[in-house]
Formats: structure tokens, sequence, C-alpha cells
């Protein structure tokens, strides 16, 4: 067997359930720190001097233009790479209107232009349709990041016309236009249900070139390895879905897989742990450093605490303000949603750890998709 394939039938927990229901250590941010900080590399993995060798001295924040909200961990689908580790176990956490309009307050004082609306599945939380509506009223560019399944749901039905009205953008997970890709990393079935939400969300004018309805997919590899060539396989997977499966799409970002989470888990059970962040490191490309993610974007939590991105949350990795007491507890520093300030966000510096050459690697990999191709 290839050890670069994700096997799901490998030895240890079944890859059905969360890490937090399966009380796996790796549950625990920091034992996920721990056990990256613990590899022992070849090349030095010091994200920070690695970034000053290449004359950036301080990674702080550009102009704040992306309020990224994860309004919770509950999700229809248990996937093999979750960095959220999220799954339908996740009930507790979910964010709520209490926060949601705290998230709006905040917004209202910046001049960002994007609501990018994620989780879990985003959709699933109760307040989803009330946000959406609430940015889109402010003139927003709202982003759902939907995992397509969740669209065949029976209160779901109305959903793919409901963001196109809204002229949301959709942005959905689809490791590969091939069955048997996708479906290692994500479930037998998986495939055929994302065909057919797809179909449903071209039948409501996604994907068909306007921009008030883009259909955006979103590529991961499945296996150990940095992603492909954005713009080559954008034109690959034109091709293939619409030959194989009649579906059409606007755009197509590519992520490297984030080691962190169940995708660590995987690659410790596979013996790839090592390689993998071998080659991160070994893949530095500084021409990604002006575009990454966690210098444009605010990363918010489904209970309101403030993040510089994504993988930072779900690291417990909180931003630390720029005057926090240094000998203080992290939770002493905490900032949350509802005391925003954005001057004092302005001036902090940005947390990092060896999970950042994810993000550096290669063409670099952001929310956005690729950064330096």
């Amino acid at each position: 067997m290839d050890a670069t394939k994700p096997n799901t039938a490998a030895a240890g927990p079944k890859p059905t359930t969360s890490l937090l229901r399966r009380r796996s250590p790796l549950a625990s941010p920091q034992y996920q720190l721990d056990v990256l900080d613990a590899v022992n590399l070849l090349q030095a993995g010091d994200f920070t001097a690695t970034l000053q060798a290449h004359g950036c001295q301080r990674l702080q924040p550009a102009k704040l233009e992306i309020f990224q909200i994860n309004v919770g961990k509950l999700c229809n689908m248990t996937c093999r790479h979750c960095h959220v580790d999220a799954g339908p176990d996740r009930t507790r956490e979910n964010m709520d209107r209490e926060t949601i309009d705290a998230c709006l307050r905040a917004l209202d004082q910046t001049e960002a232009h994007t609501v990018d609306v994620t989780g879990g599945a985003p959709e699933l939380n109760p307040h989803f349709r009330y946000l959406v509506d609430q940015c889109v009223a402010r003139g927003k560019q709202v982003i759902d990041r939907c995992n397509l399944t969740v669209l065949l749901l029976p209160r779901m039905q109305d959903l793919p016309e409901w963001l196109a009205e809204r002229g949301v953008e959709v942005v959905c997970s689809l490791p590969h236009y091939r069955q048997r890709n996708t479906d290692a990393q994500r479930g037998d079935g998986t495939f055929e249900q994302s065909i057919e939400a797809l179909r449903r969300l071209n039948a409501a004018g996604y994907g068909q070139g306007d921009p008030q309805r883009q259909l955006t997919l979103v590529s991961n590899p499945v296996g150990a390895f940095l992603s492909s060539n954005q713009t080559k396989l954008e034109g690959e997977w034109k091709a293939g879905l619409q030959k194989y499966q009649g579906v059409t799409f606007d755009r197509l970002i590519t992520l490297n897989n984030m080691p962190i989470s169940r995708y660590l888990e995987w690659l410790e059970q596979s013996g790839n742990l090592q390689r993998y962040l071998e080659l991160l490191v070994n893949a530095f490309n500084p021409a990604t450093i002006n575009g990454l993610m966690c210098r444009n974007t605010l990363s918010i939590s489904w209970d309101g605490r403030l993040f510089d991105c994504d993988f930072n949350q779900m690291l417990d990795l909180e931003i630390q303000p720029s005057n926090a007491d240094r000998g203080a507890s992290p939770q002493e520093n905490r900032l949350h949603i509802r005391d925003f300030n954005l001057a004092m966000l302005a001036q902090r510096q940005i947390i990092t750890g060896r999970h950042c050459f994810g993000c550096t690697a290669g063409a670099g990999s952001s929310c956005g998709g690729s950064l330096a191709e």
C-alpha cells in the first residue's frame, strides 16, 4: 500500500467520530503543538527564525479586509483531513445570537469588504441565515464555506436558491473530481452526494460565470504532499467535471493540508509525520509572506475569541494584544469580539508556530488558495 495515500482502514480508532468524542490525546491543541515541536527535523523548523532569515523581523497585520467567522464545529460529516475536528457530535460549539450581533457591531467599525462564514458546516448554525442577511444588508461580500453534502439535508433544500438570491459566493470542499480520491478522504458515497449538490447549485445559477453567483471548489491533496499548480488543476477539473458529470464551476483554489487535528492523526498513523514536516520546511517560499491570510484576516471563534487565522484558532493560539501584561496568563490577556478594538489589533504581532510552514510551502496556501504561482 502507498504510505502517502490515506488508508481509511488503517489501524487505530475508526475516523468516523471526532477526536474529542474518541478522547484522543490529539483533541488537545497543546498536545498537537507538542507533537509538532517534538519532531526531529533535518533542517531547523523554527518559523520565526526562517522569516527573519528572509528579512521579515516581525509578522504584523496589514489592513483588515476579511472577517472570518467560525460559527461552530457542528457538521454532518467527519472527514479524515478535518483541521477543525468537526462532526455531528460537536453540538456544544455553536455561536449564539449574542456573539453574532457582537461580530456585526465589530464589523461596522471596519472597512472589511468580505465576511467569510465557516464551520463545521456553517449552515447548521441556527443563526446562519440571520448572519448572512445582516452582512448582505451592509453591502459585504459573503462567502459560505460549504461541504456540499449539507445541501442535501431536508431542511436545506431551498438553500442554493436562497444563497443565489443574496449573491453569496459558495466555496465548496471537493478533494478531487474523481470518486475514488474524494471518498478516500471524506467517506464512501461522499462524491455522489457532492455531485448532486453541485448540480443543484448549477440549477440555481451558480458556476455559470455570473459574479453574483460564484461557485468555487476547494481541493486539498489526498496524501502527504503539497497541492499542485492551481491554474493547471483548474483547467483539468473544469474539463473533467463537465465531461463526466455535466457540472460546471467558476474557479478552483488549492490548499496544503495543515499538520494539525485529524490530518495530524493520519500523518502519525501512516508514518508520514516527519517526512511531511520536512517537506513543508524545505519548501518554504518567501514570496508567500505578503499574502498570508493572517495579515488581512481576523478569525473569530464560535465563542467570540479572536485569532490571527483559522488554524491558530484550532490550536487555541489566541491573539495577544500589543499591550498584553507579560506576567499574566493567556486567559487574562484574552481578547473577545465584544471588546473589539481595531487600533489595538493593528499593532499586534501575529502568533506563529511550526504549523505555519503549511501556508508558506510551495506556491503557498491560504483560505483564498495559492499565494505565489
